[in-house]
């Protein structure tokens, strides 16, 4: 691969993690509302999400998702009502928090974010248009195709882990300064709108 290609996908991802999207507004909402364990795992399964994305598009399954423009309705509609969903949820528990006992309603296994990080990223447009049809933009014809997805998914893999990271924990820093129930119910009331905000990008998003 040559390493002007490289550069150019580096870049690019980068631009596109920071740019705030499905995956930072759920990671930041996470962390707001559930705290530290939550938005990484929330950033595990957005890395899940993205390695099962460049497996599709290895595979040819971006090739057909981009032709077809019902399929990728389908797809990017399914984002937006899982969005809306989470976020209707996490505004629901914020409400539920003023009637519990203190730190009750912040606590959370981890799985759920985990699984809501990996839809999310799979479910995601933005994602979906860059790994499934962009992709081939990077990688040389004459090369070796298995060594460069290898190299471009760990690329992106450490981009992606980085700075969603830096969101969370950018976040999980702000939580802290919220201790009362009043205050925590206003940051629940927050992370929800973040999500809900997410499934509007995404359903402006063409």
């Amino acid at each position: 691969m040559p390493l002007e290609n490289w550069i150019a996908f580096t870049v690019a991802c980068i631009v596109l993690t920071l740019i705030p999207g499905p995956s930072v507004l759920l990671v930041v909402g996470q962390a707001l509302t559930r705290g530290e364990k939550a938005a990484m795992m929330c950033v595990a399964g957005d890395l899940i999400g993205g390695l099962v994305l460049m497996l599709l598009s290895f595979l040819g399954v971006g090739a057909v998702l981009a032709a077809s423009a019902l399929l990728f309705q389908a797809v990017k509609w399914m984002g937006v009502l899982y969005l809306a969903y989470l976020g209707c949820r996490q505004i629901v528990d914020a409400r539920k928090d003023m009637f519990e006992l203190s730190g009750s309603g912040n606590t959370s296994t981890g799985w759920g974010s985990l699984c809501a990080g990996a839809v999310t990223a799979v479910l995601n447009p933005k994602a979906i248009v860059f790994y499934m049809a962009f992709l081939a933009q990077f990688i040389d014809p004459a090369g070796n195709l298995v060594r460069q997805m290898t190299i471009l998914t760990a690329t992106s893999t450490l981009v992606v882990a980085v700075l969603l990271s830096a969101y969370a924990v950018i976040a999980i820093r702000a939580r802290q300064v919220f201790q009362s129930r009043a205050a925590r119910q206003k940051v629940g009331y927050a992370g929800g709108t973040f999500l809900l905000g997410g499934s509007i990008l995404i359903a402006a998003s063409r």
